[in-house]
């Protein structure tokens, strides 16, 4: 086992997580799963080669029907603190002590402590970020509640697709979420569980009930190896994936001892549409800032699947998030427009029966609270089984109709820039007009970008090509726009932006299309040169 020495100014953090103990927990715990690991992921590939070979489409396992056919078989009941899921703080880095602090003291419910989308895992991030769930289990956070009484922590490792530089096991780095995992629950696992709050965890980027099935083995082995009873684990999937959404009944079988539920969220979901499908004109996706919403046929179908599909077996269905900012002037014509927009689109989540969602702004909790009191009763909506739906392969498959505008065009380069411009220097999202951006708005972003450069789709302003040249032009622009808003105006920032603007060129220009962008970067040598520690220490 190697691992690099801790990163400047976290040697104390560094020396509480790495124990003998510890790497010995995670040793054993990566060298047991690491070949399954690479297992699902190819079976990643294979699928999309057999996808791509065949022109076939996704549809309802024939295998798996007797599990489907099945009305007999639940879920576990969740624990009493997972009941009433309202609303969540989402996309919280716990890096960002203060955030966490406040997010700690917050009336939520919960909180979804992020070492995905929402983080850029930098060894420094990850080693802080750990830290500080281990400091707030243990009641070591200043000003804030103790465990048992704070939102129920939500913890959500790094998908399959990432790996930890930082450590080698048998000669090979190591998946990310295995660290992240491993770590957490050696540290923290017990602790939540005597306390009633936890160990409950997000599990990103799913793609099939195989991927559920490993994370239960991961969960039993843990629960075994740490002396926690079968079932204490309890996880959330995001259904972040088409080809996720035909597998839902099976995805929670898998985990039905461990499972807290199934997530819907719109971007990376719509996102994977590009990733399976992106080179067949018949899934050419409009433009998202005109076309794409949550009542679109597609993503109203996914949204009333899963909750569907979860109440039905006794699981709890939760929604998106919101990403836009209240503005400061709670008595400008802007704060009324963005709450009414939230309010607007998070009560058609309501209605369509969801136990729970998520917020970005620490304001919207207490709204969106109160909008839960006021359309439903009790702590959550389990009882609403929506048997008014037969949701079909094609309502799932079904493209919205639009084009593609010059403002969506580059409001999509200008997120692919600034989110790798973030990640370049140790963030995971950031903020523009008026919302959070994150690696799911950048996957969309960029995703979109490729397709219809790849389809030469055409401008509704103007009938314009979508080119390279074109694209080259437009993010000239773009680069201009955010130097004159002063986003980057000091002179380290502009350099990186030109180099963010390089490397959002090359991934959108690609011939064959980056599975994932957080892949792309985590692999990139100008991100790694930015971050990686110089020396290892062999264990």
């Amino acid at each position: 086992m190697e691992l690099s020495p801790s990163p400047p100014g976290l040697e104390v953090e560094y020396g509480e997580l790495f124990t003998t103990n510890s790497l010995r927990f995670l040793h054993e715990l990566i060298s047991t799963f690491d070949e399954e690991v690479d297992q699902v992921l190819r079976l990643r590939v294979s699928r999309k080669a057999q996808l791509d070979l065949s022109g076939d489409l996704p549809r309802f396992p024939e295998a798996t029907a007797f599990i489907r056919s099945d009305p007999t078989w639940r879920v576990l009941p969740v624990p009493p603190r997972l009941q009433k899921r309202h609303v969540d703080i989402g996309d919280l880095a716990p890096c960002n002590t203060q955030r966490f602090i406040q997010g700690l003291q917050s009336p939520a419910q919960g909180i979804q402590v992020d070492f995905d989308d929402g983080n850029c895992p930098t060894y420094h991030n990850q080693i802080k970020g750990i830290h500080n769930v281990y400091k707030a289990v243990h009641n070591q956070l200043p000003n804030t509640p103790p465990i048992s009484q704070a939102p129920v922590l939500m913890l959500r490792p790094r998908a399959w697709n990432m790996v930890e530089h930082n450590m080698m096991v048998e000669g090979k780095e190591v998946p990310g979420p295995l660290f992240d995992f491993g770590l957490l629950m050696f540290h923290c696992g017990k602790k939540l569980f005597e306390n009633k709050s936890g160990p409950f965890f997000y599990l990103s980027k799913v793609e099939s009930y195989m991927e559920a099935r490993l994370w239960n083995k991961i969960f039993v082995w843990t629960q075994h190896k740490l002396g926690l009873p079968l079932g204490s684990i309890k996880a959330t999937v995001l259904i972040e994936n088409v080809l996720a959404a035909f597998e839902m009944e099976e995805i929670l079988y898998e985990l039905r001892d461990h499972s807290a539920g199934l997530n819907c969220g719109i971007w990376d979901y719509s996102a994977s549409f590009v990733n399976k499908f992106g080179h067949r004109k018949a899934f050419l996706l409009p433009d998202r800032s005109k076309y794409v919403n949550m009542e679109k046929r597609f993503l109203r179908s996914y949204m009333d699947l899963l909750v569907q599909t979860c109440h039905r077996r006794g699981a709890l269905a939760t929604g998106g998030m919101a990403a836009l900012l209240l503005p400061q002037d709670q008595h400008s014509a802007t704060y009324q427009t963005v709450l009414a927009t939230v309010t607007r689109l998070k009560l058609l989540e309501i209605k369509a029966g969801v136990d729970g969602f998520m917020v970005y702004d620490l304001d919207l909790i207490e709204p969106m609270q109160e909008l839960f009191q006021l359309h439903t009763h009790g702590d959550n909506q389990l009882h609403q089984v929506r048997d008014d739906v037969a949701i079909t392969p094609e309502d799932l498959l079904s493209m919205p109709a639009g084009g593609v505008t010059l403002y969506g065009l580059k409001y999509n380069i200008a997120v692919g820039i600034l989110f790798i411009e973030a990640w370049l220097s140790g963030k995971g999202h950031f903020f523009y007009r008026g919302q959070v951006e994150d690696s799911a708005t950048a996957e969309i972003s960029r995703s979109q970008v490729w397709q219809w450069i790849r389809h030469q789709a055409r401008l509704e302003d103007d009938g314009r090509v979508v080119n390279r040249q074109l694209v080259t032009d437009l993010t000239q622009e773009v680069i201009m726009e955010l130097r004159t808003h002063s986003l980057c105006s000091l002179f380290r920032a502009g350099q990186r932006l030109l180099t963010a603007e390089d490397m959002f060129l090359e991934v959108a220009q690609k011939r064959d299309f980056p599975e994932f962008i957080t892949t792309y970067l985590n692999l990139d040598h100008t991100f790694l040169s930015a971050h990686t520690t110089d020396h290892r220490i062999r264990l």
